[in-house]
């Protein structure tokens, strides 16, 4: 069995323990131990019962989009979202994730550096290296403009994020997720240059509902990696595929059907999207 299949068994079997309650998220988290054949590690835990409805997500619960974004991260090959499970806990059923220890970095190094050392003297990042407030209209070498943003007493500052791989990969599944809610906060470094995405229940919607910090390639076009990639994801979402089936137990035909649309257009036009306009297109608040 692979490492990562030893952990998503761990999160699927293990004795789930509740140590305490993260205040600051929006539905029920809670900071959870398991352990399973002498092992043991931190996780998250989303009960169902913790969610608070959403008039545009009438479909399905929140938890299932979690773990189907993280089957549908695993069919990349790039491992963006950290292992996750459906399964009954103390509060019945819910989401369970393999918790991340995160801390700010320098540089954008692990499966490709940007080559920037981290925001410039002088500027504001969020913590983590890859987000940064950038006074003036031009982004500078390593960085991507975003968005002006209102930053108090008359001022505006441009919001960059970082130029790097990772980030870029994260884009492209967030597209095909059509995730609406990707803030700052969501973005995990880890050591060894891995970097994480979190919080994904307000994803694969039927309509477009993308909203990002990560809107600095859009237009540009893909790479080669990504066509390779969701060219093999395309494959994978047919009928009768593994991924597929799976994927039809967690969302519903319409936004199963819509996925696949979603890489079919992006294989199509050969680009990172666009906001449509139709749709606010950055998060609130953002971080």
């Amino acid at each position: 069995m692979s490492a990562t299949g030893e952990l998503e068994e761990l999160l699927a079997r293990g004795e789930l323990r509740v140590v305490g309650r993260i205040r600051e998220a929006s539905n029920a988290v809670l900071l959870c131990s398991v352990a399973y054949g002498g092992v043991s590690a931190d996780c998250v835990y989303k009960p169902v019962k913790g969610e608070r409805p959403l008039w545009d997500f009438p479909d399905g619960n929140l938890a299932q989009r979690e773990v189907a974004a993280y089957l549908v991260s695993e069919a990349t090959g790039w491992g963006l979202v950290p292992p996750t499970v459906l399964r009954d806990g103390p509060y019945g059923e819910g989401m369970v994730q393999l918790w991340i220890e995160s801390g700010a970095e320098g540089s954008a190094s692990g499966d490709g550096d940007s080559g920037d050392a981290g925001p410039p003297a002088g500027e504001s990042g969020d913590g983590s290296g890859l987000l940064a407030l950038v006074e003036g209209e031009e982004a500078g070498e390593g960085w991507k403009p975003v968005a002006l943003a209102d930053v108090g007493e008359g001022r505006t500052a441009l919001l960059v994020h970082a130029d790097d791989p990772r980030l870029r990969r994260l884009a492209v599944l967030d597209a095909v997720i059509n995730n609406g809610d990707r803030k700052g906060g969501h973005l995990l470094p880890a050591p060894g240059g891995r970097l994480y995405g979190i919080d994904h229940g307000v994803t694969f919607h039927r309509e477009d509902k993308l909203r990002t910090l990560l809107w600095g390639w859009a237009g540009e076009p893909l790479t080669d990696e990504a066509r390779e990639v969701l060219t093999a994801l395309a494959a994978r979402l047919a009928d009768g595929e593994p991924l597929a089936t799976r994927l039809a137990e967690l969302i519903t035909p319409v936004e199963l059907a819509a996925v696949r649309d979603r890489v079919a257009d992006l294989l199509r036009t050969g680009v990172h999207p666009r906001p449509s306009g139709q749709w606010p297109a950055i998060p609130w608040p953002p971080v």
